[in-house]
């Protein structure tokens, strides 16, 4: 269905046809994955049905299976990989028009199958009917935005002076060989889409490792690449567990660079050892911790909106989710009492409903870690509000748990662990000086959020705030929200390696390397 655009800024879509149409596809989503037999692996031109399998359920309705996917092995990684590196003479060495031209298809059928994709991921991860489609259309966007910095940039080749007359000197920036992608549940389709899109879009070719819960989108991508005119082998696609077949990805030192997202242990490992026999690129994007600061000149409604949005949307699943507070001592017991109005006054109905908001966590072990941070915060401080699990009626057939507020000490381990929950944790500060101080105590430095009214206090913010990504007074989202073309996303710190934020205006670049030719001509 075309005709609309939605971003993680939308604060609400109330069109009847929208509704209608997604409606539809929720109920479709369901069928298909009833009636789709098991997904292979994507070898190269071979389709591989795995000598096992492994199968995922929606954290919506834990009763229904999304799919069935073969589990690839180390060395159906290391064929995958093979087959990327026997592809990638004919890949990288077709016009860099044609390769974007061929992307910019598969991200018109994306947007074009929205609706459909959107109910997918719905049940695959439990994203809301906005944060779904919202995440499609991010996926063509990323795609789009890369392509355009291509043509922007006319494939990177560029005369440059010239110190004799018979001499020419160009420089070039090149495509590295084989690039992997190892991507998160959280994002199924923006984090596959976007990495690929740059690496294809720079002439590598890619082998992709999904998140097991996420390889129904991983799948969709696919496709539509390969719909587009991306050859198999070009991009190849291996489903499984991170501890094998992500592992035999990362271990394989044919790849030319790897694109990473996931959590800071794994990142930081990978980034350390990728490099053994010469530098790689690693881009390893890590999580966060991500404060929100409320000035005593904040306007409140505000103020509470943007935070509850970063910190329960998604069920607080997302890297950049807001899960610190620190606000200005004079306001912060009205605050805590407004978020908590806020938090209570979500509908209590599914994702894929009509207005629904509430997101399940993915799998019993992240219901495991919010209940231990509930525990925490009850021993040593005050649950505000939330705090248990949600079984009343059709969110008790799921992992839906309430979205929490809670107040804690300052030596708390709330307060410096992601924990990937709708949980937020709230502190009085005396001073801006010291909520920045202590927004900047962490490992972490992702993004950022301010809710102030002085033009002054917005200017200290930003010149001392560690984080690649800051919103100021920002209902839409305190925290998250970023969109290609519009805010650059990554992280300083630990929360990002690359320097470079996807979406933005140097990401592509760091897809290619550079080489200056110079050509003397004979007289």
């Amino acid at each position: 269905m075309t005709g609309f655009r939605v971003t993680y800024a939308t604060l609400s879509a109330d069109d009847e046809r929208l509704h209608a149409a997604c409606d539809g596809a929720v109920d479709a989503a369901r069928r298909a994955f009833a009636e789709h037999g098991p997904f292979p692996l994507h070898v190269g031109t071979e389709d591989r049905a795995g000598a096992t399998t492994f199968t995922t359920v929606s954290p919506v309705d834990c009763d229904v299976v999304v799919g069935e996917f073969a589990v690839g092995t180390a060395d159906d990684v290391a064929d995958a990989v093979g087959a990327a590196e026997a592809a990638f003479p004919a890949w990288s060495g077709t016009d860099w028009r044609e390769r974007c031209a061929a992307r910019d298809r598969a991200a018109d059928a994306i947007s074009d199958a929205s609706v459909t994709l959107a109910a997918e991921m719905g049940w695959e991860v439990g994203k809301s009917r906005l944060e779904a489609l919202g995440d499609v259309e991010e996926s063509a966007d990323l795609i789009r935005y890369y392509t355009h910095a291509m043509r922007q940039h006319d494939g990177f080749e560029q005369p440059m002076e010239r110190l004799a007359p018979a001499e020419a000197t160009f420089d070039v920036m090149r495509p590295y060989g084989v690039w992997g992608v190892i991507s998160p549940f959280n994002y199924p389709m923006a984090l596959v889409a976007g990495p690929m899109g740059a690496a294809l879009t720079a002439g590598n070719t890619v082998v992709l490792k999904p998140s097991e819960v996420g390889s129904w989108c991983a799948h969709r991508v696919y496709d539509a690449l390969v719909g587009a005119g991306v050859p198999p082998g070009a991009v190849n696609l291996v489903t499984g567990p991170g501890e094998t077949a992500g592992a035999a990805l990362v271990a394989d030192r044919r790849l030319g660079g790897l694109t990473f997202t996931g959590s800071s242990e794994v990142g930081m490992a990978i980034h350390s050892s990728f490099s053994a026999e010469y530098p790689r690129p690693a881009i390893c994007e890590m999580g966060g911790k991500n404060p929100v600061v409320v000035a005593a000149s904040a306007d409140l409604g505000l103020a509470v909106e943007g935070v509850a949005r970063s910190a329960f949307g998604l069920g607080g699943q997302k890297c950049s989710a807001a899960s610190r507070a620190f606000v200005d001592a004079s306001i912060v017991e009205e605050f805590c009492a407004r978020l908590a109005n806020r938090a209570a006054a979500i509908p209590a109905v599914g994702p894929l409903a009509r207005g629904g908001f509430l997101s399940p966590l993915v799998d019993d072990d992240a219901v495991a870690r919010y209940e231990a941070a509930v525990a925490e915060a009850g021993a040593t401080g005050e649950v505000v509000c939330g705090g248990a699990r949600m079984t009343d009626g059709e969110l008790g057939r799921g992992n839906f748990v309430a979205p929490t507020v809670v107040r804690v000490p300052a030596d708390s381990p709330l307060w410096t662990t992601e924990l990937f929950a709708p949980l937020i944790a709230v502190a009085a500060v005396d001073s801006l000086d010291e909520a920045i101080d202590r927004a900047n105590a962490t490992p972490y430095g992702l993004t950022a959020g301010l809710f102030a009214a002085e033009q002054e206090e917005i200017d200290t913010f930003l010149r001392h705030i560690e984080a690649g990504v800051v919103y100021v007074n920002r209902a839409a989202g305190a925290t998250t929200g970023a969109w290609p073309g519009v805010q650059p996303f990554g992280g300083w710190k630990r929360s990002g390696t690359g320097g470079k934020a996807g979406g933005g205006p140097y990401y592509l670049q760091q897809y290619l390397r550079e080489q200056s030719r110079t050509i003397v001509s004979r007289p």
